[in-house]
């Protein structure tokens, strides 16, 4: 059970910081976000709303205040991860790596959170 708490929090924690991390750069990073987002083909109007999404949904999954909310924040996070891995490698620009580190962290967060608090 303790193994299982340190591997859940691992996870989540640094999924958090990855989510963080990317909702800073597109709010205080605008225009080089924006740059990247026209280089994938995705529209700029969503950089805004992403980084208020990514900044909810880490506040919903670490605060717990609601099963529902928390797993369409898992689901959402999954999505823009699985979205960003087969945008980078569609234009073959390299980025896909922080993609594919933060697929493996959704997913380990999201099933020890059902060992972890479903016991």
């Amino acid at each position: 059970m303790k193994t299982n708490k340190i591997i859940y929090w691992t996870a989540t924690i640094l999924m958090c910081l990855l989510f963080i991390y990317s909702a800073q750069m597109y709010i205080f990073n605008y225009e080089m976000v924006k740059g990247f987002f026209t280089s994938l083909g995705f529209p700029t109007w969503l950089v805004y709303p992403l980084a208020i999404l990514k900044i909810a949904g880490v506040i919903t999954i670490l605060t717990k205040y609601s099963k529902f909310l928390k797993e369409l924040a898992y689901a959402g996070f999954l999505y823009d991860a699985i979205l960003a891995l087969m945008a980078h490698k569609m234009v073959d620009d390299g980025g896909h790596m922080a993609a594919v580190i933060a697929i493996i962290l959704i997913i380990v967060s999201w099933y020890f959170d059902r060992k972890v608090f479903n016991s």
